[in-house]
């Protein structure tokens, strides 16, 4: 089940995680990504804090932290072919985050609800 944030951020429950990526909208307005700074597994967020720097060739931007939690995995790939942020953002993930409190993910939007705010 995916939801969705106004950031234009794409969340996927995986067991006790959550696997946090951008979604095609905000690819396609950060146009070609040449670079992307991950966080450092194990930090401890809170929700709204910036934890990921995007560079592209139009911008460069940040991905804040969803929700509070510990970053559990980062996806180090990025670090070498940020290109796949364009190529397939709904799988090119950044970072897998366990959060503080386990029903989160009701307070994002949907589908519907994501597609309605872009369009």
């Amino acid at each position: 089940m995916l939801k969705y944030t106004e950031d234009h951020e794409w969340l996927r429950a995986e067991g006790d995680e959550i696997v946090v990526g951008i979604t095609k909208h905000a690819s396609e307005q950060l146009g070609d990504v040449v670079f992307v700074e991950l966080p450092e597994e194990g930090a401890e967020v809170a929700a709204g804090d910036e934890i990921v720097v995007i560079e592209s060739v139009k911008a460069a931007s940040d991905i804040t932290a969803p929700v509070a939690g510990t970053i559990t995995a980062v996806n180090t790939a990025l670090a070498d072919t940020p290109g796949d942020v364009n190529a397939d953002p709904m799988t090119a993930w950044f970072f897998r985050i366990k959060p503080t409190d386990a029903g989160v993910m009701d307070g994002f939007m949907d589908e519907a609800a994501y597609k309605a705010l872009v369009d």
